[in-house]
């Protein structure tokens, strides 16, 4: 993970907030109010433990929980990297991800397995500012899959 967040941060990714925190701070956090992308990373290599009902709200009714099976078939052990995301307002849709994962009842149901990780609230997110975030969110999904065989981050279920 420390080679990761030194890439990162060469990269210009910033933050790097625990998940537990970004939930007590909601509308005080440092993430800025601007296009860019984020990623959710994991700081520990153990065997993930998967919870069959997760924290994840139930957006326009749709159950966010899938089983514990399908989970393990999108995990890739030692990858710290659980999901990579945009934004046009990285402090909007960060929280209402991290809300979404506080069980409300929010629009950001891609991103959602996880919420079935237990200790979910340790996970990291970071950010980088940047423009053309949707293109950017593409490359780095397929460089990301380049890189793995062509599987996507744990948590992003499309390209």
């Amino acid at each position: 993970m420390k080679e990761l967040k030194e890439r990162l941060l060469e990269e210009g990714f910033r933050g790097f907030v625990r998940v537990k925190k970004i939930k007590t701070e909601f509308g005080n956090c440092e993430i800025p109010h601007d296009e860019g992308v984020y990623h959710v990373l994991r700081q520990t290599d153990s065997i993930p433990v998967f919870l069959s009902k997760g924290t994840g709200g139930y957006f326009k009714g749709k159950d966010p929980n899938v089983s514990v099976d399908e989970l393990y078939l999108n995990w890739i052990d030692d990858e710290p990297i659980l999901y990579i995301g945009k934004a046009s307002d990285l402090h909007r849709r960060i929280l209402q991800y991290v809300k979404f994962g506080s069980g409300k009842n929010v629009g950001h149901f891609g991103g959602r397995y996880i919420w079935q990780l237990k200790n979910s609230d340790d996970l990291i997110i970071c950010w980088k500012c940047i423009k053309n975030s949707r293109i950017i969110e593409g490359n780095m999904i397929a460089d990301f899959k380049n890189k793995h065989n062509g599987r996507r981050p744990f948590a992003n279920l499309k390209d």
